[in-house]
């Protein structure tokens, strides 16, 4: 994909000086071969970004961005400013709010001091994720143009390091924030990853919980299978070393083995396929939670067949070893 950077740069700079002719003295061009410049770019993204008029010059919803002269002051006190006029939501968001897709232009508001008002959404940013990690819609995020007024006087820096050179950054860092002021308390230095690690700790811990209890689960039904297994083994051995008489395989016999205990694991699937759907709706219709996907169920399926026979094949096999002649004399 080949960029135009000279249409984009002349569209920045028409936003940022509010026209064309300032823009195009800037860039030492003539107003008609500015204007060009912003036309192959519209045609490139296949959006209009500016609305020309002969006084005045107004980016559309498609390309509008905040200005500096959108970024309204701290809210501070009962007298000032309490919503805001424009936002800029998530795609997700914007979806979720506009299935038809025509976000941009359209009015939003929500509970709180900053949206009790609707505020036009002038812009769509893709790919964005909210700060913390630990909600439901982590992508539904939203950027107001107003700068934020701390509960204590701190701030918070973010420095960026080129790979490879965190460590020697970290250890030169404090005392560079020292030196202009040593009366300055610095809290901790810490790199992003130890956020990200700590935001997502409690899912983590969560999923390690479930994999070890359906570990520890399935490996119960799994001796349960072998159990049962075993038991019908010791309680038919006479049955077994008739049929062994008669002109039966070892094949046969573990096949016989191997379907009874398939046809009492796709029973016990079943019931607890059905008990799973029926608590899934349940759950879902009285707290809302989201319904069980069926992808599991159906993953689930297999793995306990092959468990269910794996665990039947050691007793399928002791079973086929039992001889025509110890039959006959545990008669």
């Amino acid at each position: 994909m080949k960029i135009d950077f000279d249409g984009i740069q002349a569209f920045v700079l028409i936003a940022e000086l509010g026209g064309f002719r300032k823009a195009a003295d800037y860039l030492h061009l003539t107003q008609t071969a500015l204007t060009r410049r912003v036309q192959k770019l519209e045609s490139y993204l296949g959006v209009r970004l500016l609305e020309r008029t002969t006084r005045s010059v107004e980016l559309t919803a498609v390309g509008r961005n905040f200005l500096p002269q959108d970024i309204l002051p701290p809210k501070v006190g009962d007298d000032a400013e309490s919503t805001v006029s424009q936002v800029l939501i998530s795609r997700v968001l914007a979806d979720a709010l506009f299935p038809d897709g025509q976000a941009v232009g359209k009015g939003v508001y929500a509970a709180g001091p900053f949206l009790s008002s609707p505020a036009i959404i002038t812009g769509v940013i893709e790919n964005l994720d909210g700060h913390t990690m630990n909600r439901d819609n982590q992508q539904h995020v939203a950027f107001l143009p107003r700068l934020p007024y701390p509960e204590e006087p701190a701030a918070t820096y973010a420095v960026r390091v080129r790979p490879g050179r965190m460590a020697q950054v970290m250890s030169t860092v404090e005392k560079h924030f020292e030196a202009p002021d040593p009366d300055r308390f610095i809290d901790w230095i810490r790199p992003l990853q130890y956020f990200k690690d700590r935001a997502s700790i409690a899912d983590r811990n969560m999923t390690t919980f479930l994999i070890v209890v359906t570990v520890l689960l399935l490996t119960i039904t799994a001796f349960g299978v072998f159990g049962l297994a075993t038991f019908n083994v010791g309680t038919r051995t006479k049955q077994i070393g008739t049929r062994r008489a008669v002109g039966a395989r070892r094949i046969d016999i573990i096949g016989q083995y191997i379907v009874e205990n398939w046809l009492i694991t796709t029973a016990g699937v079943i019931v607890g396929c059905a008990l799973a759907l029926a608590a899934g709706s349940w759950l879902s219709s009285e707290y809302q939670l989201p319904r069980l996907d069926l992808y599991y169920l159906v993953a689930g399926i297999p793995a306990l067949w092959i468990i269910g026979l794996l665990a039947a094949w050691y007793p399928a096999r002791r079973a086929a070893a039992i001889s025509p002649a110890t039959a006959t004399r545990a008669v």
